[in-house]
């Protein structure tokens, strides 16, 4: 073939492919809405559940994208929420812990304020719930109950509009007149009985926790129709061939053992992308089909920067999944836990596509902890007088223990519900060493700040007025040395850490002794006594745990009675926590505990309330 002849034809598709990028450039940004509901699992008909009536999700799936691996980055909303307004994990920040408010970076920017910056118009409706201070007047150009894309004057104008549905959090299922009130004006033909859905393997048989389960089904029945209101008015508007849709939930279901809970029932959602035919150059996928990539909620603000075609700041800590020159596709995802409203419980998790590894930091705590919100549900209700009776099935008896493992590890595949737990298994472990070495490389890298605790958190936050993301980096906090303690069960390195200059490593020394009483000698008796004295409120508070386990409360009961009028009402939650797991061995603090209860923290009412109830036999109720 002649020279010529093949140059001009390279030159010829080199002109086409051009053109096709420019035109692609050309295009206007696109509108995005983000339709997010609370507290659902993907339950979706789309999702193959057959008892689930959602026709316009699954009409939105058909038309879009349905991704199959989803993961949220906490199973509860606020920490997750975060990540989500940040792209950043909450760990990273500092906003781990429920509605603590940690303070972001002032030279960093939350995605409305690029996006803002960019052009758009941003709104939020109306749920925020971001666990963050910030100013919302300077993020959102409007973030109301009214919120909306119609409310902006230049109609021409690209915009960002979230619209949270909170008729399916978990208050709508436990509460039967808002559940009521959610569904009074569907087709009854729609709703499913109670009995109809079966239960997940870890529920007892009983009529009121099929009711809540039927409730569940329900209220998602109700957003479907939520979802129809809102699609139709992008209809009514002229507006769907130039708006990209992106609707998820923010955790998974808001019951026990799902809501709260690093199993993929806590934390892996629905996640549904329909992109207009002039836009489908911005997704790897096909419209109608599935993916199992892996999605991260620190993905979604890098996404929505893509999609805009403004620059992904280094800072974020997410993948962009939607767009073009991707990069390439994650290999794992990471999710944590820690306080749950008063409880604390530091938890890690590493997923890939067919595999979960759950490290345990505190696994001397059982699986559930008494929190006022979930025991307050009819299903706890039920799984407690079960259990007490013999009668709860056996995978509800395993999350039910009074302790749990170290570390789990579960075959996504061939075990969805997580219950067969293959860390002892020889047989996987090379997989259980890559996800270990996965997770502890994570933690370092993102520079875990759940490995300090809270009240160190915001002590060190007001001294040094700086966000702990800014502290742990310019301080050269140990990280390092604090995660190896913090994993640790060898004595000797409990012992030598007793020592240390840094009060997290003394903490956590002193909280691992404590979960090793055997192991503790005369010498790392002497020591934790002196710890009593420490200059940290919260080294005395391990110390004196320590002390009272090892069954020599008198001086540690003091220190923790003390501790509960500490200025600080992290502090105080902590010796409250502590005398709450001692249990009668607290009853000389009691007179202590009644002061406290009228703390201004609610979390330390709850812990008092229930230390009191279960020392003294009673059921007094607090908010």
């Amino acid at each position: 073939m002649n020279n010529n002849f093949v140059n001009f034809l390279i030159l010829l598709v080199t002109s086409f492919l051009q053109s096709c990028q420019d035109s692609e450039e050309k295009l206007a940004l696109p509108n995005i809405i983000w339709i997010t509901t609370e507290d659902i699992s993907p339950q979706l008909g789309c999702y193959g559940d057959i008892y689930a009536h959602t026709p316009i999700l699954d009409k939105l799936a058909a038309e879009g994208i349905l991704y199959e691996n989803a993961i949220a980055s906490a199973p509860v909303c606020a920490p997750a929420r975060s990540s989500i307004i940040t792209g950043m994990h909450q760990s990273s920040i500092g906003s781990q812990h429920m509605r603590s408010k940690g303070e972001f970076p002032k030279e960093f920017k939350y995605y409305p304020q690029l996006l803002k910056a960019a052009g758009y118009y941003v709104t939020n409706n109306s749920k925020e719930d971001y666990n963050l201070n910030y100013d919302s007047s300077k993020i959102w150009d409007e973030s109301s109950k009214v919120a909306h894309w119609r409310t902006r004057e230049n109609k021409n104008q690209p915009f960002f509009s979230v619209f949270n549905y909170t008729g399916t959090h978990e208050s709508a299922i436990n509460s039967k007149e808002k559940h009521e009130s959610i569904i009074k004006n569907l087709d009854k033909n729609i709703l499913i009985e109670a009995g109809v859905a079966p239960l997940p393997p870890y529920y007892p048989e009983t009529p009121i926790v099929h009711e809540l389960w039927a409730r569940y089904y329900n209220n998602i029945a109700a957003l479907d129709k939520y979802v129809a209101i809102i699609l139709e008015q992008l209809k009514e508007d002229g507006l769907e061939d130039n708006t990209i849709i992106m609707f998820y939930s923010d955790h998974g279901a808001g019951i026990p053992f799902y809501k709260r809970w690093l199993y993929d029932s806590g934390l892996k959602v629905p996640l549904i992308v329909k992109i207009p035919e002039k836009y489908e150059y911005l997704s790897p996928h096909k419209k109608g089909t599935k993916t199992d990539e892996l999605v991260s909620f620190i993905d979604l603000a890098p996404t929505l920067l893509k999609l805009s075609n403004i620059e992904i700041p280094k800072y974020m800590q997410g993948r962009a999944f939607l767009g073009k020159n991707l990069s390439k596709e994650r290999d794992y995802v990471y999710a944590s836990r820690d306080r749950m409203d008063e409880r604390y419980d530091m938890q890690r998790a590493v997923r890939s596509k067919k595999y979960k590894y759950i490290r345990y930091y505190e696994f001397i705590k059982p699986f559930v902890q008494y929190m006022n919100t979930p025991e307050k549900g009819e299903i706890m209700k039920a799984i407690r007088i079960s259990n007490a009776s013999g009668n709860l099935p056996n995978p509800g008896k395993k999350l039910m223990a009074i302790s749990k493992p170290a570390e789990e590890l579960f075959d996504l595949k061939n075990d969805p519900f997580e219950l067969n737990d293959l860390s002892k298994n020889p047989d996987f472990k090379n997989i259980l060493n890559e996800m270990r070495e996965a997770h502890s490389e994570w933690s370092l890298n993102i520079f875990d700040s759940g490995l300090i605790p809270e009240p160190l958190i915001r002590s060190w936050e007001k001294s040094y007025n700086q966000p702990i993301f800014s502290i742990i980096r310019n301080q050269k906090i140990p990280m390092a040395e604090i995660q190896k303690v913090a994993l640790n069960v060898d004595f000797d390195i409990f012992f030598n850490a007793l020592n240390h200059q840094n009060e997290v490593v003394r903490y956590w020394a002193a909280v691992g002794l404590g979960n090793y009483p055997e192991k503790i000698n005369n010498l790392a008796k002497i020591k934790l006594q002196e710890l009593l004295m420490d200059e940290v409120s919260l080294v005395r508070i391990a110390a004196a745990r320590a002390l009272c386990i090892l069954d020599e409360p008198s001086k540690g009961l003091t220190v923790l009675a003390n501790e509960l009028n500490d200025s600080s009402e992290w502090n105080r939650l902590n010796a409250a926590l502590v005398l709450d797991e001692l249990g009668d061995k607290s009853k000389p603090a009691i007179p202590a505990l009644k002061m406290v209860m009228n703390d201004k923290n609610k979390y330390v009412v709850r812990v008092a309330n229930h230390a009191l109830n279960s020392m003294l036999d009673l059921s007094n109720n607090v908010k």
